[in-house]
């Protein structure tokens, strides 16, 4: 049970902070149907918990070794972000009213595709999310034993299963007290500030290319 606590501590200390993984899942319960939202939490964990998985047992560390690889990611997740970004400086918030739910449950159906890929992208093509995870889980990796490893790395997961569930229920639980013009207001800070990290990204990549 300890070295399970352990896990679940340190999971959450690496997912809380506010990266592209969170603004996209606080984005969709603020902007989709709870369900969606829900849809997405679930697309957002899948990939977390093998992003975690990598970088524990060391597969993360790929993107320190091979150079190319790490500018691949920088490049295209950079484009990729940014992409992401202008899609929700433009998107309205879905419309709520009974009438609509045919149209939003079409609309969910539509989106599932979209919404897998662009979970993968959030937490695959961020080069920083692979390296912090590679130095932390790799850290703790290295000083377990195997019989030790099982309960602490079942508590990473437990965290990213309790975090992106949690938030996506809470949120949606008071979206209803934000006025559209707000949920708008929103939408467009989380679009611009996912643009912004993905210029960074290609600012990286750029800077790399030259060093």
């Amino acid at each position: 049970m300890g070295f399970y606590l352990q896990g679940l501590t340190v999971g959450l200390a690496y997912i809380a902070p506010i990266g592209m993984q969170n603004l996209f899942v606080i984005n969709s319960a603020l902007t989709k149907t709870r369900r969606r939202a829900l849809l997405t939490a679930l697309a957002v964990i899948v990939f977390d918990v093998a992003l975690s998985l990598s970088c524990f047992f060391g597969v993360g560390s790929l993107m320190q070794r091979y150079e190319w690889l790490q500018l691949g990611v920088l490049a295209v997740g950079g484009l990729v972000v940014i992409r992401i970004g202008a899609g929700l400086l433009r998107a309205k918030p879905e419309p709520a009213a009974d009438a609509d739910r045919g149209r939003k449950a079409a609309a969910d159906a539509d989106g599932i595709g979209r919404t897998i890929s662009t979970a993968c992208v959030v937490t695959w093509c961020n080069p920083q999310a692979i390296i912090d995870g590679t130095l932390m889980l790799g850290a703790f990796s290295a000083t377990l034993t195997a019989s030790q490893s099982t309960p602490f790395i079942t508590g990473v997961e437990t965290a990213s299963v309790s975090w992106f569930i949690g938030i996506t229920l809470l949120i949606s639980a008071f979206r209803d007290r934000f006025s559209p013009k707000v949920i708008t207001v929103l939408n467009k800070v989380c679009g611009a500030v996912i643009v912004a990290y993905g210029i960074k990204l290609l600012v990286e990549f750029a800077m790399t290319v030259m060093a």
